[in-house]
């Protein structure tokens, strides 16, 4: 049998009544790991779809060698759905069960996988989830039961890997589990990720845009110094452009004043009386064709110029990353922004999440809160937002705050981001909410955009737009898994956005690359209730 492989020949997609998402694209992945980047709504997913069968190309071709085996970014839950079903064994397990009762018959008996459960189990344990086979999967949190998906592909043995957004809703041993797969698979393997500790482990990283894919050599690092060396040649061919442009237009101005001096010149000489009227004419018919034929040079020189200094920016926009400014909060360093005091938490009475907790924050401090999955994090940023009220204990909230939650809920989906600005800030004038906008690259028509039809990307972005681009921003800002569905270029873009805040920040994340960027000074980790 050939190698694994994936190759992708001339591929021609496009969704009904849409634009080509693919026009000619080639890729191909052999025995190695390949990480697929690029902004969202580029077709990453529709390309895994695409491999896996799921779709049919319209023109062109995708050719898988090997079994495949997909992941995807999430698992989808019925009523009735247990882990086993994941795995694909519910039946082989009633043969079991009916086995262990004595009322197996011999076909059953003949058809009886005696290794199964001790292989599902091992499958289970390296994803670090201890659970019976027949657990629901209701009853699995969105971390929990990823780890389940990705023991049954485990389990599955394909050849070729697909993974779509693997460590998204991961804690930190998850995230590990699945670098540490990836790190030792041994096939063919592509993977759709943000997460820049999984791309380091790959050997190539495919970078997807509307112009094609292209393909790197190296993990996220080398990529990463190969995109900033090209930001700076961009950078360089806008700035030469815009001094090519300067350069003709200052020609043209002195060859416009030059003209005017040998045309008042001639016309002196024309007062004077001592040419003839028919040379006069001619000398001022040449002069009039000769200036305008300097001036039509000059106009299509500007021309060529301008779209060239044009099209040099728009590119360097696309690449550039987000570099913003916030007005100060005018938070002092020590000043009190939060107190927890011996506080009791959660949606269930006799069973809180969170216990005899307290916490205090001061000035402009960053404070990462960490765990696993079920720990209680998202319930202890509603409990400080005041969306949720404490059990027992007390909370002491003496500075503004600000909740960017997972679905940016903040932002009325009705609404545009403009209305949304004004409201969260309305004694901002035009000119005030426009600039802001701006600074988040929410430009003209851009902050007209309805909530309800942003990216991911986007949204988390107009959420930081609305919150930080006020006049005075939140002293407090919390944010719950912010990277969870961004692309690599809007994850670095919270980063910066979060960079301009001097206020203090709380952060719900597992991202050890986004703490690290953020400046993360203090980490509070929750253990999940007994």
């Amino acid at each position: 049998m050939s190698a694994a492989s994936i190759t992708i020949r001339d591929l021609r997609w496009a969704a009904p009544g849409a634009e080509p998402l693919f026009t000619n694209l080639d890729l191909a992945v052999g025995a190695e790991r390949v990480g697929l980047v690029g902004r969202n709504g580029v077709g990453k997913t529709t390309l895994l779809r695409l491999v896996a069968g799921e779709l049919k190309p319209q023109a062109g071709a995708v050719l898988v060698q090997g079994r495949l085996g997909m992941l995807r970014q999430a698992v989808r839950v019925g009523g009735e759905e247990q882990i086993c079903d994941l795995f694909g064994v519910r039946e082989p397990l009633a043969i079991l069960e009916r086995a262990a009762g004595g009322q197996a018959g011999e076909e059953d008996l003949a058809a009886a996988d005696w290794l199964l459960e001790g292989r599902m189990a091992a499958s289970l344990a390296r994803m670090g989830l201890e659970a019976a086979p027949t657990t629901p999967l209701a009853a699995l949190s969105g971390g929990q039961r990823t780890r389940a998906a990705l023991a049954a592909l485990i389990f599955a043995e394909p050849d070729v890997l697909i993974l779509d957004e693997p460590t998204n809703n991961l804690d930190r041993d998850g995230r590990a589990a699945v670098i540490g797969l990836v790190r030792g698979w041994p096939s063919a393997a592509l993977v759709v990720s943000h997460d820049r500790e999984l791309l380091e482990e790959m050997d190539a990283i495919v970078e997807l845009t509307t112009l094609g894919a292209a393909r790197h050599s190296g993990g996220w690092s080398d990529y990463a110094q190969r995109k900033a060396l090209e930001l700076e040649a961009l950078e360089h061919r806008a700035a030469e452009a815009d001094r090519r442009r300067a350069d003709i237009a200052r020609d043209a101005q002195a060859q416009a004043e030059r003209q005017a001096r040998r045309d008042a010149a001639g016309r002196r000489k024309g007062a004077k009386g001592d040419m003839p009227k028919i040379l006069l004419g001619a000398r001022m018919a040449r002069a009039q064709a000769t200036g305008g034929d300097q001036a039509r040079r000059a106009e299509r020189r500007m021309q060529d110029a301008e779209a060239s200094a044009a099209a040099a920016r728009a590119r360097l926009e696309v690449i550039a990353p987000l570099r913003v400014t916030a007005p100060s909060t005018g938070l002092a360093a020590g000043t009190e922004v939060l107190r927890l005091e011996e506080v009791s938490a959660g949606h269930a009475p006799d069973r809180p999440l969170l216990s005899g907790l307290s916490l205090r924050i001061t000035g402009p401090e960053r404070v990462a809160i960490t765990g696993p999955n079920g720990a209680g994090k998202s319930t202890l940023l509603a409990l400080i937002a005041g969306e949720l009220d404490p059990l027992a204990g007390r909370v002491r909230r003496p500075a503004s705050l600000a909740l960017l939650d997972q679905t940016v809920s903040l932002l009325e989906p009705g609404a545009s981001i403009l209305e949304n600005f004004r409201r969260l800030h309305p004694g901002a004038a035009e000119n005030a909410c426009r600039a802001a906008l701006a600074r988040f690259r929410f430009r003209a028509e851009a902050a007209l955009q309805g909530v309800a039809t942003l990216s991911g990307g986007q949204l988390l972005r107009a959420g930081l737009a609305c919150v930080l681009g006020g006049p005075r921003p939140p002293t407090l800002l919390m944010l719950d898994e912010p990277t969870n569905h961004l692309d690599i270029d809007s994850v670095e873009a919270v980063e910066a956005g979060l960079g301009a805040f001097d206020g203090a920040l709380i952060v719900v994340s597992h991202d050890a690359d986004f703490l690290r960027n953020l400046g993360v000074e203090r980490t509070l980790e929750l253990a999940p209730p007994r």
